[in-house]
């Protein structure tokens, strides 16, 4: 008698598909997921396929009657008494959220549009345009691919993006694509006020001189994405980004109408509605680190959808390879220490930190358990 899970087995074995081969072919074709919607492909390569059982833990949206918190900046640099709310409202937001919106903020609206619509520019423009900018080189000043963690996930992410580093060292123009060369330099001006704001908000919501977090280097880089969400054909099999908490200190994204971004709070995914004209906060792990898990660092996702095309922009404070600074040292502030509030992280160089990050890719673990001190 022949036994069935021998036959199974062997079944299995044959359907058995070189995924690192349809990576490389995906990878080489450098017209990213758009690409195979353009060839009105109506499945979704096996390469894009999530487990399922994953999607099925985490697909509660939880209690709808949450909300990322809305904090309106009005007169935070003209009104101490303004300031003084709106910082204590940060503190609240970054301690039980870790995420927060802003409105009423310094930068125009007009900006964030044109640099939403850059971005789909971008994208949308001919592939063999496209194709000169394509690249997995990290260190380049400007990139487009789809997945920088393409061969280290167990499933890609149905999105294409746009990299550019913009801080310390502001790029050539010329090493800009035309399509959004004039507006990504204008949005990172706007971008690098705000985040020095932010960041002095958050020093004095930490009971530290308002410059702290400036002069040990947390406002030094800045690494901007640009994310393109076509319409998925299959959305329950994938997602548009996995489960994931951001590097760096803190990101501050903005998003088009289509909307699709989910908060992880109290084990709940909650949606996070497009509100225009509004800038979302995020803690990122080096703040967590640095402030020894006082601010939270919160996982997020983005689930695939039938429409689209969506569109993302989001700015990391956070240093990068190739910059110098990846050479320095962080861990928790020493004014935050004490017999109450033990030191939880060893203290770490950021380039570890970034090596880590690209290395196991989005797989929805935080790297900061890495670097924890043993007990």
């Amino acid at each position: 008698m022949v036994d069935s899970s021998h036959i199974e087995f062997a079944a299995e074995a044959m359907t058995e598909y070189d995924r690192r081969s349809e990576l490389e072919g995906f990878d080489s074709t450098k017209a990213g997921v758009k690409g195979l919607v353009d060839a009105q492909s109506t499945k979704i390569p096996r390469i894009f396929v999530h487990n399922e059982l994953k999607l099925e833990d985490n697909s509660s949206h939880g209690n709808c009657q949450s909300n990322v918190p809305v904090i309106d900046f009005a007169g935070v640099n003209e009104n101490p008494d303004s300031r003084s709310e709106i910082t204590n409202r940060v503190r609240e937001a970054c301690e039980t959220w870790g995420f927060f919106q802003i409105v009423n903020h310094e930068v125009p609206v007009t900006v964030m549009d044109e640099m939403i619509d850059a971005v789909r520019r971008f994208h949308e423009q001919d592939i063999e345009v496209k194709k000169q900018f394509y690249s997995r080189d990290v260190t380049k000043k400007f990139y487009y691919n789809s997945n920088f963690d393409l061969y280290q996930t167990s499933a890609a992410n149905w999105r294409d993006t746009i990299s550019c580093i913009l801080a310390p060292d502001q790029p050539d123009p010329e090493e800009l694509p035309a399509v959004c060369r004039e507006i990504l330099l204008e949005y990172s001006k706007h971008v690098t006020k705000l985040g020095q704001t932010l960041f002095e908000l958050l020093s004095e919501a930490l009971g530290l001189k308002p410059g702290y977090l400036k002069d040990i280097g947390c406002t030094e880089g800045l690494f901007l994405v640009g994310h393109y969400y076509p319409a998925c054909p299959e959305p329950e099999l994938t997602l548009g980004t996995s489960n994931h908490t951001d590097s760096g200190f803190l990101t501050l994204l903005i998003q088009d109408q289509v909307g699709g971004l989910q908060v992880l709070h109290q084990n709940q995914w909650i949606d996070v509605p497009p509100l225009h004209g509004a800038v979302l906060v995020n803690v990122a792990d080096l703040l967590q680190l640095i402030t020894n898990d006082k601010f939270k660092s919160v996982n997020h996702r983005v689930p695939a959808k039938r429409v689209g095309p969506r569109i993302s922009v989001a700015s990391f404070f956070r240093t990068h390879f190739g910059e110098g600074s990846e050479q320095r040292i962080y861990g928790p502030i020493k004014e935050l220490i004490s017999e109450e509030n033990p030191q939880i992280y060893r203290e770490i160089f950021t380039k570890d930190y970034l090596s880590l990050y690209y290395k196991k890719g989005l797989d929805g673990t935080s790297p900061l358990s890495y670097f924890k001190l043993l007990k």
